[in-house]
């Protein structure tokens, strides 16, 4: 570790080993000398006077990048694509002539950047259903726990622990769906010349337009995606930065709420969030157990999701064909917003391995505002025995608004139960509305619910990708 210049926190507290590869000059560099082979190829065999001699040099040297050499010439000419075009012939001498042939720079930086960020949107996506694993394996696990439903952040009916655990689930699964999408459609910028005409490539085929269109879907092939976009300047649309981008954003988004209701939760003291034996929570409370995973988590979320202003603005000021104001901006900001996602996701894969659940304070808290919402369920069974609905509710309004100034104003015992069964008018005793208390009574189809989601949605989606789910997660501080 450096200690006399600065280093990005992304790389060395939250992002995992492989996108920080993902994103290494090692690879940004073998994918243009791929790009250049696949290139050459397609050329050669559309009959330009390429050789199987000067290709197979061009692999030799595929992944042997001379940066030494590419730094040098490029603090001479200030252009990084033609550095790296010298650098290369440098050790493929025999190749020398055609490599970059009939390219501009957009091929293979353009290129690169897409078939990084799908690389990238793959790894998002295993930890993406590896997260939907675990939480679903909570929500099963306390599918029918009831616990206080919250609207506005005020006591409402009922639901259960695994209930609010499967609405951060189907959160997911909706990222998971556009995550999905987006990798199988992502399109190559593809072989399309200075300002996307393909003018170069015309000149060098002597005007055979369908071998140009062949060469684009050649080269699209042997990259291993399906298409390239119809059309381009020199650039393919920085749009779909945004698109990508977008999907982070919605990532982010769904952890921000988890983490937010973990939160909340831990200071309800219903639910805690991983906490180690020697962890310490304040410097200066000792007794403290905040909840920094999910504020860490929610943290990097807000980062997320506010690259994809960023990149909306860009898209938003090119100008006509191009322009290089993307350029410097591009280079931090995919990269920073795919590093902090991955880092959001292997927090919250580690907070769902390991939440805590304390069951005798939730039902605390339920036993305390039962009585409110068990009063329609009282005023049923008051009718049965012959009581007047209309007189009997504005009884059980006066009596829970007489019992809740006793709990807000005097900070005394919800008395609600009492005062209705000491009121002759519902003909009830004590014991008839206690057996009306049965927290299992008010949660609907809580469990049902969470089931369904999982067995017909989640489940499916752990199948097709087992092998991609990955393991513990472990924070590095």
């Amino acid at each position: 570790m450096s200690t006399d210049i600065y280093e990005n926190p992304l790389i060395t507290r939250y992002t995992g080993s492989e996108m920080t590869h993902i994103f290494s000059s090692d690879v940004k560099f073998s994918t243009w000398r791929a790009l250049w082979i696949a290139l050459a190829e397609a050329e050669k065999e559309l009959g330009l006077p390429i050789t199987e001699e000067q290709i197979n040099e061009m692999k030799q040297f595929k992944n042997k990048i001379n940066y030494a050499d590419a730094e040098k010439r490029e603090r001479e000419i200030r252009h990084d694509v033609m550095s790296h075009v010298y650098a290369y012939g440098l050790q493929c001498p025999k190749a020398k002539p055609i490599i970059h042939l009939g390219a501009t720079s957009a091929y293979v930086g353009d290129n690169t950047d897409i078939i990084i960020m799908k690389q990238a949107l793959e790894i998002i996506r295993g930890k993406l259903i590896h997260l939907m694993f675990r939480l679903s394996k909570f929500a099963l696990e306390y599918k029918a726990l009831p616990c206080l439903g919250f609207t506005h952040l005020q006591p409402a009916q009922l639901t259960t622990v695994g209930k609010r655990a499967s609405l951060w689930i189907q959160d997911f699964y909706f990222d998971f769906l556009e995550c999905e999408r987006l990798i199988d459609t992502l399109p190559l910028l593809g072989v399309k010349g200075t300002t996307g005409t393909q003018a170069s490539f015309v000149e060098l085929f002597d005007g055979d337009m369908d071998k140009v269109r062949k060469l684009d879907d050649m080269v699209v092939e042997r990259l291993g995606f399906k298409k390239a976009v119809a059309v381009s300047g020199q650039t393919y649309t920085r749009k779909i930065d945004f698109m990508v981008l977008s999907v982070l954003s919605g990532i982010g988004q769904s952890v921000h709420k988890m983490t937010n209701d973990i939160r909340l939760l831990q200071h309800l003291k219903e639910v805690e969030e991983p906490f180690e034996s020697k962890q310490i929570g304040s410097s200066a409370m000792a007794y403290k157990r905040n909840p920094m995973r999910s504020e860490r988590a929610a943290s990097l979320a807000r980062f997320v999701i506010n690259c994809t202003g960023n990149t909306a603005a860009t898209a938003s000021t090119q100008w006509f064909e191009r322009t290089l104001d993307d350029s410097a901006n591009r280079r931090i900001v995919l990269p920073q917003a795919f590093m902090a996602a991955d880092g959001m996701l292997d927090i919250c894969r580690n907070i769902s391995s390991g939440l805590v659940v304390y069951e005798k304070v939730i039902k605390q808290h339920i036993m305390k505002e039962i009585p409110f919402m068990a009063t329609e369920n009282i005023l049923m069974e008051a009718v049965k025995k012959g009581g007047d609905r209309q007189e009997l509710h504005e009884r059980i309004r006066k009596h829970s608004m007489d019992a809740g100034n006793r709990v807000k104003i005097d900070g005394l015992e919800n008395d609600l139960l009492e005062r209705i069964a000491a009121d002759e008018a519902f003909g009830l005793t004590f014991e008839d509305i206690k057996g009306l208390l049965k927290p299992g009574d008010y949660i609907g189809r809580s469990a049902e619910q969470t089931q369904a989601l999982i067995e017909e949605y989640i489940k499916p989606i752990v199948n097709k990708y087992r092998d991609n789910i990955g393991g513990e997660v472990e924070l590095r501080v």
